[in-house]
């Protein structure tokens, strides 16, 4: 009976666990982007004792408004120790917030910023939403990932393969639409010039 009493304790607070939010989202990012970190955060908490959080909002927020301050909405909703993602699309911010100064030993700023800014600024024809929802859950991969690998733990929620292709991809797109642009405006008079040049002496 005590044994039923404790598996039925157990289920309950599993529930709650796998209940909470790790998405605070002024919607911006669709439900199954939303799903997917959270499913990254749980397992991220699980293993490695920090918690994961993403902020998104509407709001805009100054250049000289301090991101720490726009989170105190949120403090009483988050668990120490904690990182939290936040972005701000319409003031083009994004920034990476933690609880304790020395979490951030535990992956690289830029690195994770990286995969939002280049997903988010690419120059293709999908829509702003999925921009968002992709640019967003790859750099919370990625930051899960590497506070993992700084514990010496392996995630199998985090897609951090996949953002590495998408991310790999962005960037020849705009590589090949470099050299394409500098064919059309410079490379081909050029080699007209040359060729026809020499022709005609």
């Amino acid at each position: 009976m005590a044994t039923a009493a404790r598996v039925t304790l157990l289920a309950l607070l599993l529930g709650l666990f796998l209940h909470a939010d790790y998405v605070f989202d002024d919607q911006i990012l669709s439900p199954k982007a939303t799903e997917t970190i959270q499913k990254i955060a749980q397992e991220m908490s699980a293993r490695t004792g920090i918690n994961g959080y993403v902020v998104t909002t509407t709001r805009t927020i100054g250049r000289g408004e301090s991101l720490y301050a726009f989170l105190d909405h949120y403090k009483s909703n988050l668990s120490k120790p904690y990182v939290v993602l936040m972005f701000v699309p319409n003031s083009k911010r994004i920034g990476i917030l933690v609880s304790d100064p020395s979490l951030k030993t535990y992956y690289d700023d830029g690195r994770v910023k990286e995969y939002a800014i280049r997903i988010i600024g690419s120059p293709d024809k999908n829509s702003l939403q999925s921009k968002y929802d992709v640019g967003v859950v790859q750099a919370f991969s990625e930051l899960a990932d590497e506070i993992a690998e700084h514990k010496g733990i392996v995630l199998e929620q985090t897609i951090k393969d996949e953002g590495s292709w998408v991310v790999k991809l962005v960037t020849w797109m705009v590589y090949i639409g470099s050299l394409l642009v500098f064919w059309v405006y410079f490379g081909r008079p050029l080699y007209k010039r040359i060729r026809y040049g020499k022709q005609d002496g």
